[in-house]
């Protein structure tokens, strides 16, 4: 690493972390599952995780994106192709857009040809709570996790009948709408709701040279549904299921001129669904069943006409096991993935492939000491057996101060487009492969949270597809195993108060590198920032955000610079009963004009307004 680096982010760490302006919450009581796979307290975690919650996914507004409420998380940064609808990217850490597992209730959601989730669809309104994992994590969950892991949790019920509505409208004639209900009762627990949210949208292209210019809007739509059922026949035993159903569609631009490109749309259908049965087998043994399929449906229309369609599958069997041990607690588990995927236009050599998988762990806390140990093997019918492993270790110098350090690996396995693509897939591609190192250290007490974390994470074999002929780019492409990136950086983070505000905030300070052309990952920024801060005036909060970034490139030459930018946002709530709120968001005030990606539009000055129903 040079060494001017590691002077500037540690001095700008130790300038940041216990600075009262400079800030990110994460509630250290709160109890996690994503790190470890089992509960344990965030003050416990060896990982660098964050947890959002019910009340900042109410102050994201209905009209927000998962992917916008996880831009304002430290360590991630975000691209889109235009407004709401169009394809979207989530970086953790520096890493490619396909190195971020998503997981719905404990499966994987994402296409099996991509390589990535398909974030636009996915629909906040649905969603109870986020756990982030910033690190590799493939030694607990396998292929992708070279970045992190985002798992989403859907509503579930708990104590009496509640219903619930929400209502609002904004600019570029936005709307959405929701409902729903949770409870329960006796040994019975339940919640569903739905939502629609729609809008006109802005021109995706704002560079009338560009041959994909068309000053229409865009326009998008999504409806969407979740649900949960669970029952306990008794004490330490649940059978239970859950759903997550997103149907969505965007009018995009067509990458040629012409009356007809004001009527391309692309459709998206998302589903997850989960069976899980959990049983206390002993005082120290609990057992967990579950299986679940997510699929991912796209559609390409012209003037109403289906053009071109692709379906990917995952199939997953799950059996996890967790054993109280005279110290500590052990996780053994086997799992099984079966992948398909499906076109109307495209002939894949291969059409399904099936992912056997073992993983042990062992977590334990000793006085001031804590120590975490995975290994994970699995073995893809495509290319075989890969092994993963996690060592951490950490120790509390005193009730507020603690410290952690730990090693881990990675991979990712080549899609089915990487593979097979007809005329350019490489079926002798290998997994690409990570070798990760990080350090943190942790303060909490009087209500007050700060971190600094510093990573290492060595990336090779990245599949890059680059042209046969470098001289003519528009020949063919083919993916090859040629890349190497390093991937370093701290992340600062404080999360308390400040006289009557609440305030939170984090700084990224990162060298995402591509080691061949030794020049900056594409749409990766090298300093960015988030702040919020909020305070209440009875029955009234009302809240501001900030979020900046510095320059990025639109090419992995690093010729086409992307500007720096700083949003800002402004949120109030008004509670005019205890179970009816009034609410506006308003979202890049200043009216920032900016680029996530070359020639793409991004929203400007846009303000929502609605009203909210739920009962205490």
């Amino acid at each position: 690493m040079h060494a001017r680096f590691i002077r500037t982010a540690l001095a700008a760490a130790v300038a940041a972390a216990f600075n009262a302006n400079a800030a990110v919450p994460n509630d250290e009581a709160a109890v996690v599952v994503t790190a470890t796979r089992q509960p344990q307290r965030a003050s416990e975690s060896l990982s660098d995780i964050t947890v959002i919650g019910s009340e900042e996914i109410q102050d994201a507004g209905p009209a927000a994106t998962v992917t916008e409420l996880l831009a304002r998380q430290p360590g991630i940064e975000i691209n889109r192709n235009g407004g709401p609808g169009t394809t979207s990217n989530v970086f953790i850490r520096g890493t490619n857009a396909n190195h971020v597992l998503l997981l719905v209730d404990g499966i994987r959601v994402g296409s099996t040809t991509i390589g990535a989730p398909a974030w636009e669809y996915i629909p906040l309104q649905q969603v109870e709570r986020i756990e982030i994992i910033r690190g590799p994590a493939s030694s607990l969950y396998g292929s992708d996790a070279i970045g992190g892991v985002v798992q989403i949790f859907t509503k579930r019920g708990e104590g009496s009948f509640q219903p619930f509505a929400e209502a609002g409208y904004g600019t570029w004639n936005t709307s959405a709408l929701s409902a729903g209900f949770s409870g329960a009762q006796d040994r019975w627990h339940y919640s569903f709701q739905v939502s629609d949210k729609r809008s006109d949208s802005f021109p995706a292209v704002n560079n009338p040279a560009s041959a994909a210019y068309n000053p229409a809007n865009r326009g998008y739509r999504n409806a969407s549904s979740s649900g949960s059922l669970s029952f306990a026949p008794a004490k330490g035993h649940e059978l239970g299921a859950s759903y997550l159903y997103s149907d969505g569609w965007n009018r995009y631009n067509a990458t040629f001129p012409g009356p007809a490109s004001d009527a391309y749309k692309q459709s998206e259908t998302l589903s997850a669904v989960t069976l899980h049965s959990r049983d206390q087998l002993t005082d120290a043994w609990t057992s967990t069943l579950r299986v679940g399929q997510s699929a991912d449906d796209g559609h390409n229309y012209d003037n109403g006409r289906a053009y071109a369609a692709i379906r990917s599958t995952q199939t997953q069997y799950q059996w996890q096991n967790d054993v109280r041990l005279p110290l500590g607690t052990a996780l053994l588990a086997v799992e099984r993935n079966e992948q398909n995927v499906s076109s109307s236009t495209t002939r894949y050599l291969v059409t399904s492939r099936s992912i056997d998988s073992y993983l042990a762990g062992w977590t334990a806390g000793l006085g001031r000491q804590q120590w975490q140990l995975n290994l994970r093997r699995d073995n893809n019918s495509q290319f075989g057996d890969k092994t993963t492993g996690l060592i951490g270790y950490g120790y509390r110098f005193s009730p507020a101060w603690r410290a952690h350090v730990s090693a881990g690996s990675a991979f990712k396995a080549p899609t089915f487009n990487d593979l097979y693509w007809p005329g350019a897939g490489n079926p002798a591609l290998r997994p690409e492969t990570a070798q990760n190192r990080e350090a943190s250290l942790h303060y909490a007490a009087r209500g007050e949270e700060a971190s600094v974390t510093y990573y290492h994470n060595a990336v090779s074999n990245l599949i890059q597809w680059a042209p046969v002929d470098p001289a003519n780019l528009w020949g063919a492409w083919l993916p090859f195993n040629v890349a190497r990136a390093t991937l370093r950086g701290v992340t600062v983070a404080y999360s308390g108060t400040l006289g009557a505000y609440r305030l939170s905030s984090s700084i990224d300070i990162q060298d995402p590198r591509d080691d061949m052309l030794q020049k900056t990952l594409q749409y990766r920024a090298r300093q960015t920032g988030k702040l919020a801060l909020t305070r209440d005036f009875g029955a009234c909060d009302v809240g501001t955000e900030l979020q900046a970034s510095g320059k990025r490139y639109n090419d992995a030459a690093n010729t086409q610079a992307l500007g720096g930018y700083t949003l800002v946002n402004a949120f109030v709530n008004y509670r005019v009963r205890d179970d009816v709120t009034l609410f506006a968001r308003a979202n890049n005030v200043f009216d920032k004009r900016y680029a996530l990606v070359r020639d793409f539009a991004t929203p400007g000055a846009n303000l929502f307004v609605g009203l909210r129903y739920a009962p205490k």
